[in-house]
């Protein structure tokens, strides 16, 4: 375990190698099964039960102890107030790049805190629900830019954060197809005042900014953040193996929006990830995702193998 500076004096850090992280688990007893874990892994994820054991339990521990401590913080307050409140949920957001495996992680969380007696019921939000549909983006001239910040609708996605925190009843929140590429317009998920609820997306840590004319941001919301890291390159390998894995099984399906990509050769297929990766994912990646890294709680930073090297928790 160590502190690192960041080139700005004492570090907000502490930085821990994945053997230091694991020992952090303490007794807590992992309850996913291999079948549990292939039924969360994202395509071509590779990560595995140890992973699970010595990276997510300990920080499922951690999780239990903070969301243990705000729910007596937010009970001291309503006894201080003498008006009980409606039960708040704990709010954790997963950020990171495309295909650097946030939507696993995150879905694995979810799994690991439900098992908790404390917080049983665990919700999973996507922004993705909250991009503007295809229609809006085109007549922006936006589909090239789907995924920044500009191509979400924001003000939807702040009023859906504030009536969850305020501890409102049955909140929508609208569902999102990978197979459309589209917002699906009939469907709507229903959140019902979780004891937790994971938020998961690219951008869910920047900050407003004054041009946007938003006083609030999505990360104000959040009670713990996680940013899932790798080296660009490494990613740009993910989503090149990715798209090919897709280019032979969703994109077959006439209904994909991609299935235009499904009759390329391998060479074609390859060039064409690369192209869409240094195009849009890459500087997306590099404007606008990583730049928040530091703002988050934890940084759970991915080897080339997929596998966790280490862990850096923020100081309180």
């Amino acid at each position: 375990m160590h502190t690192p500076t960041d080139g700005l004096g004492a570090s907000r850090f502490v930085a821990f190698s994945r053997d230091e992280w694991s020992h952090l688990r303490d007794q807590t007893p992992l309850l996913l099964t291999e079948a549990d874990l292939f039924a969360l892994r994202g395509l071509n994820d590779q990560v595995t039960l140890s992973v699970v054991e010595q990276i997510y339990l300990p920080l499922a521990r951690l999780l239990n102890l903070y969301v243990a401590a705000t729910q007596t913080l937010h009970k001291a307050t309503d006894t201080f107030l003498n008006n009980p409140a409606a039960k708040v949920p704990y709010v954790i957001g997963v950020a990171g790049s495309v295909a650097v495996g946030k939507s696993t992680a995150a879905r694995i969380l979810q799994a690991l805190l439900s098992q908790w007696p404390d917080h049983p019921h665990v919700d999973l939000v996507t922004t993705d629900g909250f991009l503007h549909p295809n229609a809006v983006l085109e007549s922006r001239g936006l589909m090239h830019r789907k995924g920044f910040p500009e191509s979400y609708d924001v003000r939807r996605l702040l009023e859906f954060l504030i009536e969850v925190k305020s501890g409102k009843a049955h909140v929508t929140a609208p569902v999102y197809s990978h197979l459309s590429y589209d917002i699906v317009p009939s469907r709507v998920q229903e959140v019902n005042r979780p004891d937790i609820m994971i938020l998961e997306g690219l951008n869910v840590l920047q900050t407003a900014s004054r041009q946007q004319g938003r006083a609030l941001s999505v990360s104000d919301f959040f009670d713990f953040s996680i940013y899932i890291d790798a080296d660009a390159k490494d990613i740009q390998d993910w989503y090149v193996d990715r798209f090919m894995t897709l280019r032979e099984t969703v994109f077959t399906d006439r209904k994909s929006y991609f299935h235009r990509y499904a009759a390329l050769t391998d060479a074609e297929a390859r060039e064409m990830a690369l192209r869409l990766w240094h195009d849009i994912n890459y500087v997306n990646l590099t404007e606008n995702i990583e730049p928040t890294r530091e703002r988050a709680h934890l940084i759970i930073h991915k080897g080339t193998d997929h596998e966790v090297t280490s862990v850096r928790l923020r100081k309180l």
